[in-house]
């Protein structure tokens, strides 16, 4: 399994929106072919701090995420709500299979 924390900061006024925008994102990202998983997590003692966390059966199945509609929307929609830029951190996933 192909998985990857995307660490966010977004900007204290932005949180609403980033949050509406990505709620899109997630809903069309849970019904890819080979989505495993699409949590999007958010910091309890810092809200302008998320992780999504993505969980595709392959790397192909992830690289195919960033070329859907959904996320290249979502993409240009939070670009300018980034207090930085936004981190992914690649992991393989062992459990479950």
């Amino acid at each position: 399994m192909h998985v990857t924390l995307v660490h966010v900061r977004v900007r204290p006024e932005s949180i609403a929106a980033f949050i509406a925008a990505t709620r899109l994102n997630h809903q069309a990202s849970v019904g890819e072919p080979g989505n495993r998983r699409f949590d999007v997590l958010q910091a309890p003692d810092d809200p302008a701090r998320f992780i999504l966390y993505e969980a595709y059966a392959s790397a192909a199945d992830a690289a195919a995420h960033k070329q859907t509609t959904h996320y290249l929307a979502w993409r240009d929609t939070v670009a300018g709500m980034m207090a930085e830029a936004r981190r992914g951190e690649p992991m393989n996933g062992l459990f479950p299979e």
